[in-house]
């Protein structure tokens, strides 16, 4: 019954595991700072992401994007499950990019097959990773030459 309290206090009842509110326009960000962005297509809900990245991420956020689209022109952009997704063919995607609280995580989903590898190992055989650490440069060439071989393999279904 909506206003019933509970007990004598004359608080709300609150139930476990009911959703959290927030003032409109504001973005919760989860576990590890990672925002919460609808799921979407194309590049907006992509800026929306980044611009939602807590931080010296959102910058980093803001680069990794402008590479991986001057890498694979017409490249095909989607937050899912709360990431930003790029591919080249609808629903296909060959990177995801995560954000945690001391590191920005970049996947690729078929990175076993990049030369020279990704250096981070996931649990699933063919994934591997590249974290960027605050304050920490990282080899934009050699980022941009992984995004052109991992658009150029069968992406992930998602």
């Amino acid at each position: 019954m909506p206003g019933k309290t509970s007990g004598s206090s004359g608080k709300a009842a609150i139930k476990p595991g009911a959703a959290k509110t927030k003032p409109a326009g504001e973005v919760v960000l989860l576990s590890g700072g990672n925002p919460q962005i609808p799921k979407g297509y194309g590049d907006a809900p992509v800026q929306a992401y980044i611009a939602a990245m807590p931080g010296w991420k959102s910058a980093v956020g803001r680069r990794l994007d402008a590479i991986i689209a001057h890498a694979v022109p017409g490249v095909r952009k989607a937050v899912k499950w709360n990431s930003p997704m790029y591919g080249v063919e609808e629903g296909t995607y060959f990177l995801g990019i995560h954000v945690f609280t001391k590191y920005i995580k970049v996947a690729f989903f078929r990175g076993s097959s990049l030369d020279p590898l990704p250096p981070v190992a996931s649990k699933h055989k063919e994934v591997l990773y590249f974290h960027i650490f605050e304050d920490e440069q990282f080899d934009e060439a050699q980022f941009a030459d992984w995004v052109k071989q991992a658009s150029q393999l069968p992406g992930e279904k998602m």
